[in-house]
């Protein structure tokens, strides 16, 4: 049941552990491309606030969440580097380079993306960010002292990098800002709240949770009144300029996902689906003519809850095979 991707996200997302101290954090040693990254835990976060810039070396293939400063130092040729970003769901990320030492004639090379990639696929996806691919990717052999700092779209960004000569390498700080109305987000854990609110916007937003989930939907206000559309090929919310939709998949990228089900009308109360997929993502999508909202929770699926399926639950499309 278990997926590669759900395999390489929760490694991402929830490789926790009991971190005490400023500098005592989990060592992947010779971590490779496929290897779990580090998320630093909800205590040490509460540890470092109010102290002084966090400070430690960044790893080839590596997981921040916390602010800090974060330095890489080639020891041998490091081809295949990345390092993961993210924030909380109201918060950006502001990457400022300190200290830069790589050989661009070289073949070493520097990016920023605005988002994440996993195995070719983007978050968010191409239809849903508002620059163009091309344009999310910061080089810094290209840009160099034009762009020291760059702001992310939304609560995850990303660096790939390489480095030929032992000795050589960056350093850069992380800095998180205030997002007033977030947009696209991936979730740190599995089980949480949150409200989206599009204020007059013609844009597309997606909250994704790497987990198979249940989701309840408390409020929707879409400016024109209680219904869940179950998607067939002749029904759904098509024409409608503003809606939510429920995807599922196996992969990052909200527009490969399988759509599930829409809801194009507006309610009070709760309308609730059970989703096995590696991942799931509630998307809204806004025409600009009114202020939409969207108010939803959700918890991942225990083994019981996958096992004993009932009505409106959506799991038969991710495993098949149950």
């Amino acid at each position: 049941m278990a997926s590669a991707f759900r395999l390489q996200c929760h490694c991402i997302l929830i490789f926790l552990a009991a971190l005490k101290g400023e500098t005592r954090y989990l060592e992947a040693r010779g971590a490779g491309e496929d290897e779990p990254f580090l998320l630093l835990s909800a205590d040490l976060k509460r540890e470092l606030s109010g102290r002084q810039l966090y400070h430690r070396a960044l790893r080839c293939i590596d997981m921040l969440s916390v602010e800090g400063q974060f330095t890489f130092t080639a020891e041998q040729p490091q081809l295949h580097c990345a390092a993961f970003f993210i924030g909380d769901p109201e918060e950006l990320i502001t990457i400022d380079y300190d200290f830069v030492n790589i050989d661009c004639q070289g073949g070493d090379f520097l990016k920023v993306f605005d988002g994440w990639i996993l195995k070719g696929e983007k978050f968010p996806s191409s239809l849903d960010h508002p620059l163009p691919t091309s344009e999310r990717y910061i080089d810094f052999c290209e840009s160099g002292n034009i762009r020291r700092s760059i702001r992310s779209s939304q609560n995850v960004a990303m660096i790939f990098f390489r480095v030929h000569e032992p000795g050589n390498g960056f350093t850069f700080t992380i800095k998180k800002n205030a997002n007033l109305f977030p947009c696209n987000v991936i979730s740190q854990t599995p089980t949480g709240r949150f409200t989206m609110v599009i204020p007059h916007q013609h844009r597309n937003c997606s909250f994704s949770i790497i987990y198979p989930v249940v989701i309840k939907i408390s409020d929707l206000i879409l400016g024109h009144l209680n219904s869940l559309h179950l998607k067939k090929p002749s029904t759904g919310c098509a024409g409608v300029g503003d809606f939510v939709e429920l995807l599922g998949g196996t992969g990052l990228d909200p527009s490969k996902m399988f759509p599930l089900a829409d809801l194009c009308q507006s309610f009070h109360g709760s309308a609730q689906m059970k989703i096995g997929c590696d991942n799931t993502v509630l998307r809204m999508v806004s025409s600009g003519k009114h202020i939409n909202r969207v108010s939803f929770e959700y918890h991942q699926l225990d083994q019981y809850e996958l096992e004993n399926r009932k009505e409106n639950s959506i799991e038969e499309f991710c495993f098949p095979s149950i």
